[in-house]
């Protein structure tokens, strides 16, 4: 097997972060209330943050309706987590849309390339 193949297959997902909006705006006190596990400090960030164990995922949910999913491995799993978030603010009485538009925003890769590279010379070009 040649390194490129060796590098392609060594290419794994780290992280995938999506975006959606619920279309309505948000009590985040009342979320934290009710959400179970999720955690609120509006002194350090302004979003409540709820951490999915199944897929491990973390959904940042802003006061404006705005959601984003990150820690996700792929894109299944974004909406799994999402969904689970959606399902939960549906049990609290929040409409959500039936099918919301859930954008990927970042994937973050890595892969082993077997060699040293010189990251000055490739940041120069």
């Amino acid at each position: 097997m040649s390194k490129s193949e060796d590098s392609i297959k060594s290419i794994k997902i780290e992280n995938v972060v999506a975006s959606t909006g619920i279309g309505t705006k948000l009590d985040l006190n009342e979320v934290i209330r009710i959400l179970e596990g999720a955690d609120y400090n509006k002194e350090r960030f302004p979003g409540v943050v709820y951490r999915t164990t199944n897929p491990k995922t973390a959904a940042l949910i802003f006061g404006s309706g705005k959601i984003v999913c990150t820690g996700a491995k792929s894109i299944e799993d974004v909406s799994n987590g999402l969904n689970k978030v959606f399902e939960k603010l549906k049990a609290m009485g929040i409409d959500i849309p039936e099918k919301p538009d859930i954008t990927i925003q970042n994937i973050v890769a890595s892969a082993d390339l077997h060699t040293v590279l010189n990251l000055n010379a490739i940041a120069i070009g």
